[in-house]
């Protein structure tokens, strides 16, 4: 199963036993206004122009974190330093450290991820400025603001995932996450709001499986 909503992820969270997921892997808004405009740029990188939403005004709410730990055994939450305070538990020894390697621009040079996990802290490496991608022989095509690389979700799956376990995307964005879910042939089930992002991740999605039934091999 690999299956993407149209639809707020609090309604459709509510609707779930408790922990019916055995891992969420989510990027919630984190309220410091990355939400379309003019975003990037430097030496080495042009800026970036998106549609103007509102979706990152404030980030999620403390019941979005409650619930999610209801639904899901583990979690692994993106931008949880701009939210710390709202998480139901503070503390984790296991944070993920993804080093951008995107020199001088505006964006940070890395991002953080709570996790739910006792392990250490971990740090994935992968450029992701502009036109200069980790992976420049299958560079992805940016649909989202906020977008991160499908090799990001691939080697946190490899990690934190087995075989069998069903995973949560509630803010699906890019669809970055689906495809990688799909690669590692896990379960799967993503939620975006909005409907213009949903649009173009699911004709990303569907072309990604398309090209990779005609050809095999990588499409991103």
């Amino acid at each position: 199963m690999n299956v993407a909503y149209n639809m707020d992820c609090m309604e459709y969270m509510r609707t779930l036993s408790d922990k019916a997921f055995d891992l969420a892997v989510v990027d919630p808004p984190y309220g410091i206004g990355m939400d379309g405009g003019i975003i990037g740029g430097s030496i080495l990188a042009k800026n970036e122009s998106y549609l103007q939403k509102a979706w990152d005004s404030a980030p999620a709410p403390p019941e979005y974190f409650v619930e999610l730990s209801r639904i899901s055994r583990n979690q692994i939450i993106w931008g949880a330093n701009h939210f710390i305070n709202n998480l139901p538990v503070k503390n984790s020894p296991c944070w993920l450290v993804w080093d951008k390697q995107n020199g001088c621009n505006n964006f940070a040079d890395c991002e953080l991820a709570w996790t739910s996990f006792s392990g250490a802290i971990r740090k994935f490496e992968f450029r992701w400025q502009g036109m200069l991608q980790g992976n420049m022989r299958n560079k992805e095509y940016r649909i989202h603001p906020t977008q991160k690389p499908v090799s990001l979700y691939a080697w946190i799956f490899a990690r934190y995932a087995k075989p069998g376990d069903r995973i949560l995307d509630t803010h699906l964005g890019s669809g970055s996450s689906r495809i990688a879910a799909y690669d590692a042939g896990l379960d799967f089930v993503g939620c975006e709001l909005d409907a213009d992002y949903f649009a173009a991740e699911e004709d990303r999605f569907e072309r990604y499986t398309a090209q990779l039934s005609l050809f095999g091999g990588d499409a991103t």
